[in-house]
């Protein structure tokens, strides 16, 4: 698809091409997609019902487990109908506002899943390191404010980014954003402008964000591994390790997909575009996708409970 060079005053509509270089296959690289979509839906939606319905689940750990698969669901349908309509129903267009939301949608939820990543630590650290005082320090209205704390953290971090482009930005040198979702740094260089303070504010939020959650996310679990390793029974060290394992892949998996997409869309000039989209859409998609399948695995109480309900 061509891009012109027209400079464009203010657009209402941009375009969508999404993965540039395989639009003539990108309606067979949906099937795939759609598959791990309706997975994570259905994973983290059992995930959720399980942790409502069964009382013996209501404790930190499984509600900072529903939030996260509360938040995967919405990260996951945040970019999911659009890319599909691109792919499959040759539907590129969308107005700028919605661009916009759903950029704001997308860093929002992205930066919820990585504080609720860092609580979970917390919990984790606590109960392992201090468990007599676990229950009496991580009550339900901790939890509750971890989450409120959370979630306003991202939406007043992120909002900023949704307005410099809409108050900065008058001219565009084109409306055709080459990705198939919007993208904060995407849109950003649409602009015939001074993209500069963008920029550097957009790598504020993310080194911020995942700056700071990574840092106390590492410290806890080096905590956690002094005080599992000073355990002398070896059947203590294993069962105290083995509540962390799921934790620990989901951890790991988040933040090597996140900083692979983070630098190969900023520093990757040499890497095919169709690289950086399929790696992008993947990181979005690929935790929603693999968050229940790790908790349902590696968690006692969970896969049980999914048993259960399967046998009756």
């Amino acid at each position: 698809m061509s891009i012109s060079n027209i400079t464009v005053y203010m657009p209402s509509v941009l375009t969508l091409i999404g993965i540039p270089g395989l639009e003539s296959v990108q309606c067979w690289i949906g099937i795939p997609f759609c598959a791990i979509y309706l997975i994570a839906m259905i994973g983290n939606s059992l995930l959720l019902i399980i942790i409502k319905s069964e009382g013996s689940l209501h404790e930190p750990l499984y509600i900072f487990l529903g939030m996260l698969g509360a938040t995967d669901i919405a990260l996951a349908s945040s970019i999911m109908p659009k890319m599909l309509g691109i792919f499959w129903f040759n539907k590129p267009e969308i107005y700028f506002d919605s661009c916009l939301l759903q950029m704001w949608f997308i860093h929002t939820f992205q930066c919820i899943e990585s504080g609720i990543l860092m609580a979970m630590a917390l919990d984790r650290y606590v109960a392992i390191c201090y468990p007599l005082r676990h229950a009496i320090i991580f009550t339900h209205q901790l939890v509750i404010q971890i989450g409120t704390v959370v979630v306003l953290r991202a939406a007043i971090l992120v909002a900023p980014c949704l307005v410099l482009i809409k108050c900065r930005f008058q001219l565009y040198h084109t409306t055709v954003i080459l990705h198939s979702y919007c993208e904060h740094m995407a849109i950003v260089k649409l602009a015939a402008a001074n993209v500069q303070v963008n920029k550097i504010y957009g790598l504020f939020v993310a080194f911020t964000v995942a700056g700071f959650d990574l840092t106390f996310i590492t410290l806890s679990y080096i905590q956690i591994f002094i005080t599992v390793f000073r355990l002398p029974q070896k059947e203590a060290r294993f069962k105290a390790f083995n509540t962390c394992i799921a934790h620990i892949c989901v951890f790991l998996q988040f933040y090597l997909l996140a900083f692979f997409s983070f630098f190969t869309h900023r520093f990757g000039s040499h890497i095919p575009p169709y690289i950086h989209i399929l790696f992008s859409s993947i990181y979005l998609l690929v935790p929603p996708f693999l968050n229940p399948l790790v908790y349902g695995a590696k968690t006692t109480q969970i896969r049980i409970h999914v048993v259960k309900m399967f046998c009756s």
